[in-house]
């Protein structure tokens, strides 16, 4: 009975405690241990893996506040990662290769106020959208943005591409090349700790949002736009607000795709309805209206990308070049992400996120829950 007093919620502050048991704190401490640990273990290729699952987290995170907690459903989530990719490109690269040779703090703060910027403008015409029309005017966006980019050749070189940045420093320290206490990480260690400390503070400021006034007000408009606006929500200022906010953290993971890919080729295969689809699967599998949900989800989705192209060859019906027969990696890819999206949306629409709740639920409750089984 003392167990089981100690999980009441007896007032409001201690409802909004971030951690408010003793094995979420312990929790809290053993993912940090395997931040501290896992670049000292991890060769080259898993690093890359899970650095590539953490940017695409970032992203996530961002979509999961429009969708998951606004109601927006949007496909134009590659618009705003080519964008943040391309702006890194140009002011961060050196002057000696087209770019403006700004530091990272620079050029990333620049990308997030240019993809809130974007996504003003995108939200404002979307107030008459929902459903359906959302969606495809979302992924016009995504079309617009590639011909932009092939067109634009200054900033993207065009069809033949443009490197990123190469040093990514934050107060000395050159994450590309990481040097701490005398130990030297390769590339992929250094750029893991940098990636995966930016999904903790995105998580963490989604967390306290959506515990917020606004957050509160994002959650009454996906549920009853029509009442929340009775009760005096603004419907311009929630929505146009979560499509900022959405953008501008979507351009940021843009930022770390475009450092992480090294060199960008405004193409469909890199920057098109693919990568979208990629995003709306992590939230889908991951689930939708949680914070912990996009990062589940990036790590199983986010990674398969890299995985399908270190792997998928040794599979026989997967060819390894144009002219062999059988389907392709990037064709395997989609079939993947759509597979995945049918099944939880039929079999499991809380997505990995409420499976582990309900596990989380019944040892909590347990034997009570087994008796009433």
């Amino acid at each position: 009975m003392a167990r089981a007093s100690r999980r009441l919620v007896r007032n409001y502050g201690h409802d909004l405690r971030l951690v408010g048991t003793r094995r979420g704190r312990l929790f809290l401490v053993v993912l940090l241990a395997l931040y501290l640990w896992l670049p000292f273990q991890l060769d080259d290729f898993w690093a890359s893996v899970l650095t590539l699952a953490g940017i695409t987290a970032i992203g996530a995170l961002g979509l999961n506040l429009l969708t998951g907690y606004t109601g927006q459903p949007s496909l134009g989530t590659a618009a705003f990662i080519g964008l943040g990719a391309f702006t890194a490109s140009y002011c961060g690269r050196p002057e000696d290769y087209g770019g403006l040779g700004w530091s990272f703090p620079a050029y990333l703060g620049v990308a997030i106020l240019l993809g809130a910027g974007v996504g003003y403008l995108v939200g404002v015409p979307a107030l008459r959208l929902r459903g359906n029309y959302l969606i495809i005017a979302t992924l016009g966006l995504v079309f617009v943005a590639i011909y932009i980019w092939r067109s634009w050749e200054e900033v993207t070189g065009g069809n033949a591409g443009v490197p990123m940045p190469i040093d990514v420093k934050i107060f000395g320290l050159n994450f590309t090349n990481l040097e701490v206490f005398g130990e030297t990480f390769g590339r992929n260690q250094g750029f893991f700790y940098l990636v995966w400390a930016v999904v903790a503070l995105v998580a963490l400021l989604c967390k306290n949002l959506v515990r917020s006034r606004p957050g509160r007000a994002f959650q009454a408009v996906r549920d009853r736009d029509v009442a929340a606006e009775v009760v005096g929500v603004s419907l311009f200022r929630t929505k146009v607000g979560a499509f900022v906010l959405s953008s501008a953290i979507a351009t940021a993971g843009g930022v770390f795709y475009g450092i992480w890919i090294q060199y960008l080729v405004p193409e469909d295969s890199s920057l098109g309805l693919n990568l979208s689809i990629s995003y709306l699967a992590i939230i889908i599998v991951g689930g939708v209206g949680t914070i912990y949900g996009p990062i589940i989800g990036a790590l199983l989705i986010g990674s398969m990308p890299a995985l399908i192209d270190e792997f998928a060859g040794q599979l026989p019906f997967v060819s390894s070049s144009a002219t062999d027969s059988g389907i392709s990696k990037p064709a395997l890819q989609t079939l993947l992400y759509a597979i995945l999206i049918i099944v939880f949306l039929v079999a499991e629409p809380n997505g990995l996120a409420g499976m582990w709740r309900r596990v989380r639920d019944y040892f909590a409750t347990w034997p009570l829950a087994k008796r009433g089984s």
